[in-house]
């Protein structure tokens, strides 16, 4: 992973300072921006828009999400950003991946050992609040996402706001 940014990293301090004054944007654009990783603009978020647990906290996380509906489910590339709903159905680790099983039309095979960072971000996008959490890799670029969903008036669904927020309190106490 990058070095981690520190406020003695003077050459993070631009970055940092941008998303003091506003953390709306696509991260992996404005990781480009600055010439870091998305792992490292999320880092440098102001302290009440992240926070951060090991990847060790992997299968508890997506073993929780099962539980809360409909959600949506991103991974961003260079080249696609390819966004689906539907339930986090429940998985199991074997032969190196945690498989996704289930009823849903997500679903698939992810290299567990390779997400070293998760994330729990609370931050604006295009203007709106947003909740996310993050699953990062050892180069600190994002492996997916999965976004609180939004009603039909586009507000976030506030049963899972609450149930992100009681996870990240769990994971981060």
């Amino acid at each position: 992973m990058s070095e981690a940014l520190t406020s003695d990293a003077p050459a993070r301090q631009p970055l940092r300072e941008r998303l003091a004054k506003n953390a709306d944007g696509i991260l992996e654009q404005i990781a480009r921006e600055y010439g870091v990783s998305t792992f490292d603009v999320v880092e440098a978020l102001p302290a009440g828009h992240r926070a951060i647990v090991p990847g060790s906290a992997f299968e508890k996380i997506l073993g929780a999400l099962t539980s809360w509906g409909p959600m949506v489910f991103i991974v961003h590339t260079p080249d696609i950003v390819l966004e689906c709903e539907g339930p986090i159905p429940p998985g199991s680790v074997g032969r190196g991946y945690f498989n996704l099983h289930g009823d849903s039309p997500i679903g698939g095979h992810i290299k567990i050992e390779n997400c070293t960072s998760i994330a729990f971000v609370m931050r604006p996008f295009t203007g709106r609040q947003s909740r996310s959490i993050q699953f990062f890799n050892a180069a600190g670029e994002a492996m997916f996402k999965i976004f609180v969903r939004r009603d039909e008036k586009r507000e976030l669904v506030a049963e899972q706001v609450k149930l992100f927020d009681a996870l990240k309190t769990e994971l981060t106490s």
